[in-house]
């Protein structure tokens, strides 16, 4: 019989325990699962613009002959490009195929920003702006365009703000943000003149701002800020329509960059500044 009695102490004491540990507080239960893979990859949202950030000082001289990008933002006609592409330009046109020039008929510059919006009558594929969603630090960027007059892009992580102040033939102090550089497709090497006035791609493709320097030393781009892109488009009455958007990755981002000049997303910025 006493080997009876343990046997029901032994069962009454299992049955405490796990009523004790059935209604244990939530906190001793298991983590809850990990975010999304995309949540993962994102680190802290961009901070707001501060009198700390970083100077990045560009001496301005007079125009010359030169080359640019820009990328278009409707099918009407309207291209978007950096305004010191094409500021002082006598005669800007747009490489649609080699050897063959379409003519700028209209140019809108902003005082605020280094941007531009060249205007030529028919555009046949926009790219897709997303000039809204939040940016996190880290999150990877696709800089599409010509350097050198030649086809070619980089991929770069998200840094922080800086502010682009420009002295000499022209004065201005304007909202940056800067890209750490991460990538150059094979044969890209050397300066990066030239692609000023790109767009740099997400990763799914969406135009989240306008190239508008480089410091190689080290080894950082400059874009606009989306809000300074929406701000200018806005002030102009410009519409923006949805086109094709590719997706970009570090393995593919060439062949991605090369669909969206192919399509005319993206195309080159001829400019002349006359005798």
């Amino acid at each position: 019989m006493r080997g009876f009695d343990w046997v029901i102490y032994a069962a009454a004491l299992g049955f405490i325990l796990l009523v004790v540990f059935s209604l244990a507080p939530e906190a001793e239960a298991p983590a809850p699962p990990p975010p999304s893979e995309i949540a993962e990859e994102m680190g802290p949202l961009l901070p707001d613009p501060s009198p700390l950030d970083e100077l990045v000082v560009v001496q301005a001289g007079p125009p010359k002959n030169g080359v640019g990008t820009a990328f278009a933002v409707n099918s009407r006609g309207d291209w978007l490009t950096a305004r010191h592409v094409v500021d002082g330009c006598a005669k800007v046109s747009l490489e649609v195929a080699p050897g063959n020039y379409v003519p700028v008929a209209r140019i809108a510059l902003d005082d605020g920003h280094d941007l531009a919006l060249l205007s030529t009558g028919r555009s046949p594929n926009p790219v897709t702006l997303d000039l809204a969603s939040p940016m996190f630090l880290g999150s990877e960027g696709y800089l599409v365009g010509f350097p050198q007059g030649q086809p070619g892009e980089l991929a770069g992580k998200l840094v922080g703000r800086s502010r682009l102040v420009t002295r000499g033939t022209r004065e201005a102090d304007m909202p940056i943000l800067a890209w750490a550089e991460i990538g150059r497709t094979e044969g890209l090497s050397g300066t990066l003149g030239g692609i000023s006035g790109g767009p740099i791609f997400s990763k799914d493709g969406a135009v989240r701002g306008v190239i508008v320097a480089e410091s190689p030393r080290r080894g950082r781009i400059y874009t606009t800020a989306p809000q300074s892109v929406e701000a200018f488009l806005t002030s102009i009455g410009v519409a923006r329509e949805a086109g094709p958007a590719g997706t970009f990755g570090m393995r593919d981002y060439g062949a991605a960059s090369d669909t969206a000049r192919r399509r005319l997303q993206v195309v080159k910025v001829m400019c002349e500044v006359g005798t």
